[in-house]
């Protein structure tokens, strides 16, 4: 009776083995699959560019290109300033990356730790803000730093707002992050005679890295991509970012595929490569968070 047990038992395990093999399997297909898909129109970009004009419009279109051109970059930069366009960015970016991650650590500790009187109307107003649409405030805005501060065709409007959080939501990121760090420890440091400012540097930022991360890298995408901001305040073409100069290039040329493309993929590169670097931290915040919430 016993040896039936155990050989029903032994089936069942091997069932139920087989089965989380199907599933795992049928998992990673599906993962593949996805992947597939998000990164085919990134492929038939770079493909472009390696190609002439008369081989994108030929029917059917070729996978891979039968020469790879790479020759179409060394042209495209004749007409497209992409290191001039690429400086540009970096000082509108650069400042605003670190003013906002900076001072979005220092109001989540605010918001996590400090008690004054108004802190939950403050917080939900701060996190309520977050479902006020940019246009609503774009007019508004372009009037006070133009007519009302004189900075018209200037940086200054791009970067000076990232220097209050860069956003209601990296604010509550690093505040959630901090929430979940035991409150034991600064109090312990506080009877050390810590200052706040102490406890955030010493005690809290080491433990609060991976959330910074993910605040710069998302300050840095958010930067990189905006383009309508950078057209309303930017006027002079020596000024132009990477964002307006592509829509310039690709408006001047028409119909020239392969070097709009060459230019596209210069124009993304550097953001890939950006967030490939910070990839691993940027996962752990957004899993830490999760957690610490």
């Amino acid at each position: 009776m016993s040896n039936a047990n155990e050989k029903s038992k032994g089936k069942l395990f091997q069932s139920h083995e087989r089965k989380d093999k199907i599933v795992g399997f049928a998992a990673m297909m599906l993962i593949i699959i996805i992947a597939v898909a998000v990164l085919f129109p990134i492929w038939w970009i770079f493909r472009t560019s390696l190609m002439t004009n008369a081989e994108i419009y030929a029917y059917p279109p070729a996978l891979i290109p039968k020469n790879w051109l790479f020759s179409n970059y060394k042209k495209t930069l004749e007409y497209f300033k992409f290191f001039q366009y690429l400086g540009n960015t970096m000082i509108v970016i650069v400042p605003s990356v670190l003013g906002g991650t900076f001072t979005a650590t220092l109001g989540g500790y605010a918001f996590a730790r400090l008690r004054f009187r108004g802190k939950k109307f403050l917080f939900t107003l701060c996190v309520g803000s977050m479902l006020l649409p940019s246009m609503v405030t774009l007019i508004p805005l372009y009037i006070m730093w133009t007519r009302g501060l004189g900075l018209g065709d200037s940086y200054w409007p791009l970067i000076l707002p990232y220097f209050c959080g860069g956003g209601a939501f990296n604010i509550f990121l690093i505040r959630q992050f901090i929430m979940g760090i035991p409150r034991e420890l600064d109090e312990a440091a506080t009877i050390d005679g810590a200052s706040h400012f102490r406890i955030l540097t010493n005690i809290l930022l080491p433990a609060i890295k991976p959330a910074m991360i993910v605040v710069a890298l998302l300050l840095f995408i958010t930067l990189w991509n905006d383009l309508l901001q950078q057209m309303v305040y930017i006027n002079s073409s020596e000024k132009f970012t990477i964002a307006i100069g592509l829509t310039v290039f690709r408006g001047a040329l028409k119909q020239d595929w392969s070097k709009t493309m060459a230019a596209t993929c210069m124009s993304f590169a550097p953001g890939v490569i950006f967030y490939l670097i910070g990839q691993k931290y940027f996962v752990e915040g957004i899993a830490l968070t999760g957690i610490k919430n």
